[in-house]
C-alpha cells in the first residue's frame, strides 16, 4: 500500500508519524473520506470544501492548494492498482511538544490513505439492517461543532460499543434535547406518511455529503423532504429508515432495539431512491 505523507508517497512501513505529534495526542486535526467509481471522485468539490472549512474552523492550514488535490488523490487511487477506492485525507496539527496551545506546533502533518472500498454484504441490503438507540448523547453542537469532522472520535466510539454489546450494526444518536441526530457514521432518514425526513443540521449532526445528494434527487423527482427536530418517538409509527454515507450509498434499516420499523424490510421510497441514486450517479463523479 502506497500512503502520501506530508509531501511524498511512501510504502506502509515507512508510513511513520512523531508521538509528539498533536492528532495522536490530543485529537487535535481533521479528516475527510472519499470514495471513486471507476477511478472517479464521488463529490469531489465538495468533500474538498468540507476539508477545508473543518481546516478553518480549527486553525489549520492545508499544506495543498485546491489545484493541487484533483490530480494528488488520483495518484493515490493509481498508485494503489484500484479504480473502486476509499480515499481517508488525514490533517492534524502537526508535531509539537506537549501542551495544547496550537503554536507549539509549527507545520501540520498531512496523510493520505487509500484501499478498496468496502463490500457490504448484499442480504444487508435486502433486509435492512438493526440499529441500537444509544444511550451516549451525541455532543453538544456548541462544545464541539459538528461541522468540524474532527479527529476526536470518542463520543462515536462509545456508541459504536454499545452497538457492538448489542449485536447490532450500528447505534442510533440522540442529543442532549433528546432528540434524533445520527448514527456513528452516518445521516439518518425516514419515512412516514409517505414523507421524508431527516434530522436537521442545528440537531447536532454532520451535513453529509451524500445526504444532501439523496435529497437533492428526492426533491427532485417529487418526493417531499423535511429536515427538522424529531423526538426518538417520531419513529414509532414511520413506515421506513435508512442510512446514508460515502462508503455504503443508501443502508436500509430494519430496525430499532429490536422493534421493527414499519414492515422490518425496505420499502418503496427506500428502493427508489437507490434505484435514482445509481441512475443519476454520473453526475456527480469527476
Amino acid at each position: 500500500m502506497w500512503i502520501y505523507l506530508n509531501d511524498r508517497f511512501v510504502d506502509r512501513k515507512e508510513a511513520l508519524i512523531s508521538v509528539f505529534d498533536h492528532g495522536f495526542l490530543y485529537g487535535d486535526g481533521v479528516y475527510e473520506t472519499l470514495r471513486t467509481y471507476g477511478g472517479r471522485c464521488f463529490m469531489l468539490p465538495q468533500h474538498l470544501a468540507r476539508l477545508q472549512r473543518s481546516a478553518r474552523l480549527i486553525g489549520l492550514t492545508m499544506p495543498i492548494s485546491e489545484q493541487e488535490w484533483p490530480a494528488l488523490l488520483r495518484e493515490a487511487v493509481e498508485r494503489n492498482g484500484l479504480t473502486e477506492a476509499h480515499l481517508r485525507i488525514t490533517l492534524s496539527r502537526g508535531e509539537g511538544e506537549l501542551g495544547l496551545d496550537p503554536a507549539l506546533c509549527p507545520k501540520p502533518t498531512l496523510v493520505i490513505m487509500t484501499r478498496p472500498i468496502a463490500q457490504y454484504q448484499a442480504h444487508l441490503f435486502e433486509e435492512g439492517v438493526p440499529l441500537t438507540l444509544a444511550v451516549t448523547r451525541r455532543n453538544l453542537a456548541t462544545a464541539l461543532p459538528p461541522q468540524i469532522k474532527s479527529l476526536n472520535f470518542l463520543n462515536n466510539i462509545l456508541a459504536k460499543r454499545e452497538a457492538g454489546q448489542a449485536r447490532t450494526f450500528d447505534s442510533l444518536m440522540l442529543n442532549a434535547e433528546g432528540l434524533l441526530t445520527e448514527c456513528t457514521t452516518s445521516n439518518f432518514f425516514f419515512v412516514s406518511g409517505g414523507g421524508l425526513y431527516t434530522p436537521s443540521v442545528d440537531c447536532g449532526i454532520l451535513d453529509g455529503i451524500t445526504r444532501e445528494v439523496i435529497m437533492t434527487l428526492a426533491r427532485g423527482n417529487g418526493m417531499p423532504v423535511e429536515e427538522g427536530r424529531y423526538p426518538a418517538e417520531s419513529l414509532a409509527h414511520a413506515e421506513e429508515a435508512f442510512l446514508t454515507n460515502t462508503s455504503m450509498e443508501i443502508m436500509p434499516v430494519r430496525s430499532l432495539d429490536q422493534a421493527l420499523i414499519g414492515a422490518g424490510r425496505p420499502g418503496p421510497v427506500t428502493r427508489r431512491l437507490r434505484e435514482l441514486f445509481r441512475s443519476n450517479l454520473a453526475r456527480f463523479l469527476a
